[in-house]
């Protein structure tokens, strides 16, 4: 049997040593997953993407909300009405225009009763038991009666003309308002006021050449009767069996 030498010996020695310091190092005081946080890349971005996507879902429902509450505000400009204050003064230019048409006098604006009332001014046949006292009243009555007819008509073409200048302010004011209008009622409202304004007019230009033309018919019926009334009084002074015929 051989004996070992010094050399080995120390050499065991030295190798026993390193393995139990070794054996030492390694053992753990304590468990790892104790002390250790674990991240799982796949569950981070998954939570990532649905975070992202909920925050797109709560943007569109707020692009939507705000897309309906200009919707509301928009139906409720559609809706909003304007005042039109110059109606009053409208309706009561016109009134007036009427107050001076029913004023005429002789020959009236009415249909009932015209024919009683031309024949009473204008008679058809000459009255031979009439005096000549009688023909004068009766030829100043005609002649009153025309001057009476184109005073009316001057009085309408004053209102009208007076009505000219408040009309230009009432359309400036329509116009206005029918530019700042902000809802598709405003917008009709203006335009019916405009016809409003127009159709006012229009009643205004209707009168006035009624009372023109019914002026200027008084003075040829006036003419007319006068002629026939000289004639008549012609062939009166001559006696009916001259031969003489006025011209």
């Amino acid at each position: 049997m051989r004996i070992p030498t010094r050399k080995y010996l120390i050499a065991t020695a030295l190798g026993a040593g390193t393995i139990g310091s070794l054996g030492a190092l390694i053992v753990p005081s304590a468990p790892a997953h104790a002390q250790l946080t674990v991240f799982d890349p796949s569950n981070y971005s998954q939570n990532l993407l649905t975070a992202a996507r909920t925050l797109q879902q709560v943007n569109n429902q707020i692009r939507s909300l705000q897309n309906q509450a200009q919707s509301l505000v928009n139906q409720a400009k559609n809706l909003t009405t304007i005042g039109f204050p110059e109606i009053q003064a409208i309706t009561q230019t016109l009134q007036q225009i009427d107050q001076l048409m029913g004023q005429a006098q002789g020959i009236q604006f009415r249909v009932d009763g015209l024919d009683q009332q031309f024949r009473q001014l204008f008679p058809q046949s000459f009255n031979q038991a009439l005096t000549m006292n009688g023909q004068v009243v009766a030829a100043r009555t005609r002649l009153d009666t025309e001057m009476t007819a184109y005073k009316q008509t001057m009085g309408v073409q004053a209102q009208v003309v007076e009505n000219v200048q408040a009309d230009a302010q009432t359309l400036g004011s329509i116009v206005s308002r029918s530019q700042g209008a902000e809802g598709a009622l405003q917008a009709q409202q203006a335009t019916n006021q405009l016809l409003a304004l127009t159709a006012k007019q229009q009643f205004q230009i209707q009168n006035l050449m009624a009372a023109q033309y019914r002026a200027q018919a008084v003075e040829q019926a006036r003419c007319a009767h006068a002629e026939i009334d000289a004639r008549a009084m012609t062939t009166k002074f001559l006696g009916s069996g001259s031969a003489y015929t006025p011209q």
